[in-house]
């Protein structure tokens, strides 16, 4: 497993710190914390990851607020 260093961060600072680990998350897909200088857990993007394992009521959320986010001036436009 290859392991870009640019999301990696430590649990440590994971807990004082949790809104960087979701910025990483953001920005890259996914953040990798390392616990005892060892990849230990990952935080995922939900909505840039599709290929985890959802039940289907969560697939349709996830589906849903990508439609409302990528067309929300339309649909801006058409409650007027």
């Amino acid at each position: 497993m290859t392991i870009d260093t640019k999301k990696i961060i430590t649990v440590t600072e994971a807990n004082q710190n949790f809104s960087k680990a979701t910025r990483i998350a953001d920005e890259y897909g996914d953040a990798v914390v390392f616990k005892n200088n060892r990849p230990k857990y990952m935080l995922v993007n939900l909505e840039k990851e599709p290929d985890l394992e959802l039940t289907d009521d969560e697939k349709i959320d996830v589906v849903a607020r990508r439609i409302l986010d990528r067309f929300k001036p339309a649909f801006l436009e058409l409650a007027k």
